[in-house]
């Protein structure tokens, strides 16, 4: 099994990003996935895509998308873990929550993933959505969304690291 820099994740387009995260995630996906399974389920779901129009529309799939990742097979290999060309990037609403605690004037250090969720669990997204940064209804997923981060990254991975401005 070889194993990638994260930072090919970069190069990988949101959609077969997306999907890559979905056959990882999959408890029925022999693990690891590689990208030889990715390509196997994508090849699966293209001759019925006509048919099959709900599912494919989730991740846009199309003959572009194999394209990609025959690319990425071509120059890491099938064997390639398919987990290395994941974005792991925060929600737009969890972005800015980071981007407060970041810019916290009260803060020695730079935040951890750790610090963000107990600014979370503190009632940050609450003073946000007064303040206008956040949405009513954008506060409800981040604690999950901050504790699915820290489960694969720990709980010491610097927030900064996560921003995504869309």
């Amino acid at each position: 099994m070889i194993r990638n820099p994260v930072d090919i994740a970069t190069r990988v387009s949101p959609n077969l990003s997306a999907l890559i995260e979905s056959q990882v995630n999959d408890p029925d996906a022999e693990q690891p996935v590689t990208l030889a399974t990715v390509r196997s389920f994508i090849t699966g779901l293209l001759p019925s895509a006509l048919s099959e129009t709900e599912h494919l529309h989730h991740f846009d799939i199309d003959a572009s998308l194999l394209d990609e990742l025959e690319a990425l097979i071509d120059e890491f290999g099938e064997d390639a873990v398919a987990i290395d060309f994941a974005q792991h990037m925060a929600s737009e609403p969890l972005s800015r929550v980071i981007d407060a605690v970041i810019n916290d004037e009260n803060r020695e250090n730079p935040p951890t993933l750790e610090t963000v969720k107990n600014a979370i669990a503190g009632g940050l997204p609450a003073k946000l959505v007064g303040d206008g940064v956040l949405e009513d209804d954008e506060d409800d997923a981040l604690l999950a969304e901050i504790e699915v981060l820290i489960r694969r990254y720990g709980a010491d991975s610097l927030a900064e690291e996560f921003l995504r401005y869309e």
